[in-house]
This record gives structure tokens, C-alpha cells and sequence, in this order.
């Protein structure tokens, strides 16, 4: 049992009218298991890091206030325990964590160093049990998976795809999805990793390089940009060669482009693969107009990733990741969960508890910018 459930969340004052029906051909409803830490958006990185998990708050607060909760089953994730992070997290470095506190003076100067963190990754006040329900979330959801009690499952306090065995990095503590995919791993043959974040999912990736039964596909900036790695000729090793796909990508890349791409290498590895089980981290950094990425996604467009995979109805984890403009991030996996459930949510947002973070048009959709595209039509050629 790795949820509980949550009483019924109506008295919120959401929206009284539930969202249309989406139209197409894979209207279809899903059973739909979404994962909520109420404390989650409590957890602060400190004044100035981009980090906020107030955005997961905020798009909670938005799925309410739009009736999606009626749509799908809520439920609370049990935090992960020392045990379950020690599943792929080195015991030295889950020691640390659990024991780690906001107070840098009984810091160990050398853990600092060893663990990596510091500036990007702080110690932080409840690091650890931001941690464990991140991770749980995560566990829960490839459970509910496991039994067949969901067709789609959703945490988006998850996705924190740079964490290594022994060491923070890049925000990310505790490696979620790798915990997640573990666990999909006993009761599943083979598990498609998908990553729309603007930045290379290496962490999962090294974690899988050496095995043909977890395939990761990135999608991400590459070229000077955090983490650095990624390159298309990073294809795996031993049996997991050819099972890491890599497809680097330069600024300004629009809906339409990333679009023509992600479908033509979703279609191809779906064809070649055939993945039991799908895991996709929605990143939202990739989204126009983000405080650390370069991309120039709609929320549509990157919405388009989840639709796309949804529409193959293969069973589906779905997780949060980046995303740093953050009355951004919580239209993004607002309407993401929408995808999820098959509705169409009015462009007009709910008056919500964070409303005012949302003017001065308070739609759910944003506008691409008016940036270039620096991916040319030779590059997606031989990328293709």
C-alpha cells in the first residue's frame, strides 16, 4: 500500500462545471492516479536558487480550482524510507541525506565536497522529506502501475533526473525516476524513459546505460549548456547499446519543429521497442520564456509530448522535472493533467489561490516568443 487516500477535496471553492470533453481520436477516458505531498510547496531551497517546489503547489491549486481532482483518483504517496532510496542511492550518500539540516555549521566540510552539494544543491530545512515525497510519489505510482489499478499515474513533485548514485546534482537529490523504473522493472520487460526537459536526463540515463530493458530517450540543449552531456553518439553500452537515445537540440525551437521530431522518434522507437510501460518527465524549462532554458514550446506544444504517448495506450507514468518560470510550470502540469484525463480545460483560468501570479491575462496557454529557431531543417535531418 503506497498511498493513502485523500477525503474528498471539494470544499475549495473550484470551478462548478467540469471541463469539456477533448475531442480527437483518443478521446478515451484513462483511469488517471495523480500523487500530492500537501507540504510539498513548503520546502524552500533558499533566497535567489530557481529551485521553487511552491510550483507544485500552485498547480495543484489550479487542477482543483478547474474540477480536474473529480476526474482522476487523489492520492497522498507514503514517503519513501532510507530502504527504498538505498535501491540505487549509495548507503553513505542516503545516510547523509537523512541526517543532513538547514544548519550549515555541523556541516562536514568533506560530505559537502563528496555529495556535491552547495550552491546548486543546498542543504536545506526538510531536505530529506522533500526528498522521501518526491521519491514516494514516484514509487507509488509505478505500484499502482505494477497492479493494473491505473492506466496513466501522475507526480509531479517528481522527475528529478540528475541525482547520482552518490551525489547530488543539478537541484535533484534523490534520483525519483530511477527508483520509479526499479520498481515498474518487476513486473515489466521493458520500460520507454522519455525526457522533455530542457536539460540531458543524464542521471537516469548513466543509471540504465549497460541494460537493453530500460531505453531512454532524451530530447534537450546541448552545446555549453548544463549538464553537457548527451551527444547523438552517446547510444549505451554493452547490452545497452543502442538504447539510449540522445537528440540535441539548439535554441528557440518551436512547437511546430520539436512536434514533426518527437513524433517521428517516438513512432520509430515505439515500432522497434515496444515498451510495456512508458515513463515521461515533462520538464518544463523547455516552455517559451523560461528563467534557465532556451526553448520556445507553448504549453500546447509540450503538451503535444504527453497526447502523442497517451495515444499508443501503453500504461504511463507521468512526472514533473525543471521549470523555472514558475506561473508557467503550474499552467503546464495543469493542463497536462487535463491531457491526462482527456478533457479540455477553458483558457480562461479559475480564480485561484495564486491568481494573482497568473495576470496580467490570466489564460492557461502563453505565447511562444518571437525568438529564432536555431534548429535548421539540416540538422533535423540528420538528427531524424
Amino acid at each position: 500500500q503506497r498511498e493513502k487516500k485523500f477525503p474528498e477535496m471539494a470544499a475549495s471553492g473550484e470551478g462548478a462545471s467540469l471541463p469539456s470533453p477533448a475531442g480527437g481520436e483518443d478521446s478515451r477516458r484513462r483511469r488517471v492516479s495523480y500523487f500530492y505531498e500537501p507540504t510539498i510547496g513548503d520546502y524552500y531551497y533558499g533566497q535567489g536558487h530557481p529551485m521553487k517546489p511552491h510550483r507544485i503547489r500552485m498547480a495543484h491549486s489550479l487542477v482543483i480550482h478547474y474540477g480536474l481532482h473529480r476526474l482522476l483518483e487523489l492520492s497522498r504517496p507514503f514517503p519513501a524510507s532510507e530502504a527504498d532510496i538505498s535501491r540505487f542511492h549509495s548507503d553513505e550518500y542516503v545516510s547523509f541525506l537523512a541526517s543532513a539540516t538547514g544548519n550549515p555549521t555541523i556541516l562536514d566540510p568533506r560530505a559537502v565536497k563528496r555529495f556535491n552539494v552547495g550552491e546548486d544543491c543546498p542543504v536545506f530545512d526538510g531536505l530529506f522529506p522533500f526528498c522521501q515525497a518526491s521519491a514516494g510519489g514516484s514509487i507509488g505510482a509505478a505500484v499502482k502501475l505494477n497492479r493494473g489499478d491505473a492506466d496513466i499515474t501522475v507526480n509531479w513533485a517528481g522527475g528529478l533526473h540528475h541525482a547520482k548514485k552518490g551525489e547530488a546534482s543539478g537541484f535533484c537529490y534523490v534520483n525519483d525516476i530511477v527508483l520509479a523504473i526499479l520498481e515498474l522493472l518487476k513486473f515489466h520487460r521493458r520500460v520507454l524513459y522519455v525526457d522533455i526537459d530542457v536539460h540531458h536526463g543524464d542521471g537516469v540515463e548513466e543509471a540504465f546505460f549497460t541494460t537493453n530493458r530500460v531505453m531512454t530517450v532524451s530530447f534537450h540543449k546541448y552545446g555549453d549548456f548544463f549538464p553537457g552531456t548527451g551527444h547523438i553518439t552517446d547510444v549505451g553500452a554493452g547490452e545497452g547499446k543502442h538504447y539510449a537515445v540522445n537528440v540535441p537540440l539548439s535554441d528557440g525551437i518551436d512547437d511546430d519543429t520539436f512536434r514533426d521530431l518527437f513524433q517521428c522518434i517516438i513512432k520509430r522507437v515505439m515500432e522497434v521497442y515496444q515498451p510495456e510501460v512508458v515513463v515521461l518527465q515533462c520538464g518544463a524549462d523547455s516552455l517559451a520564456g523560461d528563467r534557465l532554458g532556451c526553448f520556445n514550446l507553448s504549453v500546447k506544444g509540450h503538451a503535444d509530448c504527453l497526447r502523442f504517448l497517451r495515444s499508443f495506450n501503453i500504461p504511463m507514468m507521468v512526472l514533473g522535472g525543471g521549470g523555472y518560470t514558475i506561473r508557467n510550470v503550474a499552467r503546464c502540469w495543469c493542463y497536462e493533467t487535463a491531457v491526462a484525463v482527456g478533457v479540455e480545460p477553458d483558457n480562461k483560468l479559475p480564480y485561484n489561490d495564486y491568481y494573482e501570479y497568473f495576470g496580467p491575462d490570466y489564460n492557461l496557454h502563453i505565447q511562444p516568443r518571437i525568438v529564432e529557431n536555431l534548429n535548421t531543417t539540416k540538422d533535423l535531418e540528420n538528427i531524424k
